[in-house]
């Protein structure tokens, strides 16, 4: 197994071994491309840079990420400005999903122990947002986190855990508010 597949399926790697430094190096170009070019040419540079992007879907400048081949976004999708993604393992975003400006996906961590971090030592996991999901601006989400169908993510909120589907949540840590009805029109 080389470095760069330790690291999608969440092992102790080397991020600075050559497969994954080029990877990072090329993500870097096109993500200066898209800064700098028209709103016209972002479909075909996101179309680059990703792993997949959905029809219709929409990602407003500034983004960042990391690797980009590791991200995965359905159709019909908004990512308001903003957006930043270590995507040092899989991200994977449905179709019809709003997220809110200032967003931050964190799929690596580090160990608690000091002699671990002072050898830059990180694991990762996958982060899923299922369909139809809105992500208030400003929210922050963790390593290994799934976030169900038909949720809602209030501004500002830290998710650590997973969020069951057709669920308000809020807050840091976020914590389930209360379900969600089909009934519900405004929160």
């Amino acid at each position: 197994m080389n470095e760069l597949e330790k690291m999608r399926s969440g092992l102790l790697y080397d991020g600075n071994d050559a497969s994954i430094d080029t990877l990072r190096q090329q993500s870097e170009l096109l993500i200066i491309q898209l800064r700098s070019s028209p709103s016209s040419q972002h479909q075909v540079l996101l179309k680059l840079l990703l792993g997949s992007l959905g029809d219709n879907s929409v990602i407003r400048m500034p983004f960042s990420c990391e690797f980009g081949k590791t991200i995965h976004i359905g159709s019909s999708t908004f990512l308001n400005a903003g957006i930043v993604m270590l995507d040092n393992a899989d991200i994977y975003i449905g179709d019809n999903v709003l997220i809110g400006p200032s967003t931050q996906f964190f799929t690596p961590t580090h160990s608690l122990d000091h002699e671990s971090r002072r050898r830059w030592e990180s694991w990762c996991k996958p982060i899923t947002v299922e369909n139809d999901v809105w992500i208030g601006g400003n929210v922050s989400i963790c390593q290994g986190v799934t976030i169900g169908a038909r949720s809602v993510v209030a501004a500002g909120s830290v998710v650590t855990h997973d969020v069951p589907p057709d669920t308000l949540v809020g807050g840091t840590p976020a914590k389930v508010i209360r379900p969600i009805n089909s009934s519900d029109a405004a929160i």
